[in-house]
């Protein structure tokens, strides 16, 4: 059996990231170790492997099912964990909205993750039909933020 090094710091990290982001659980992986930090407490009555974007959409997006949005072509997936931000500072312009033609390459929204605001660029040029994601709450990766078409 092979000794497994605990990264004490790199738990208090990630768990400090989980108080940041409001999320329930965290996970990383770097070659052979994992590191999963998981909060169990008094959270409002939802099932364990409940996705962030079960919560409420923002007013601007369309009416469809997060899982049906997921499964879009035109999904933009996130490809981290952290918060998003739809502005580059508070009180700026959006970068999208509902109805905006995107360019391939053009900023979408910014993920915070570890103090570190990380651009999300449009993966292909359409116009943005739904915005799944809402403003400055934290999103899990691979959860659908918004759809181009």
């Amino acid at each position: 059996m092979s000794k497994f090094n605990i990264d004490n710091d790199a738990i208090r990290q990630l768990a400090e990231l989980l108080d940041d982001t409001n999320l329930t659980e965290i996970e990383v992986a770097a070659g052979d170790n994992r590191i999963r930090v998981a909060r169990q407490g008094t959270m409002v009555a939802a099932a364990p492997a409940a996705p962030v974007a079960a919560a409420p959409a923002p007013v601007a997006a369309a009416a469809a099912a997060p899982s049906d949005a997921a499964s879009h072509p035109g999904a933009v997936k996130s490809p981290m964990v952290g918060v998003v931000y739809f502005a580059p500072e508070p009180g700026a312009a959006p970068f999208i909205s509902v109805g905006s033609t995107v360019a391939e390459g053009q900023t979408l929204m910014l993920i915070e993750a570890m103090k570190t605001f990380n651009p999300i660029r449009a993966p292909k040029s359409g116009k943005v039909t739904q915005i799944l994601a809402t403003d400055g709450h934290p999103v899990e990766y691979d959860e659908p933020l918004i759809i181009i078409e």
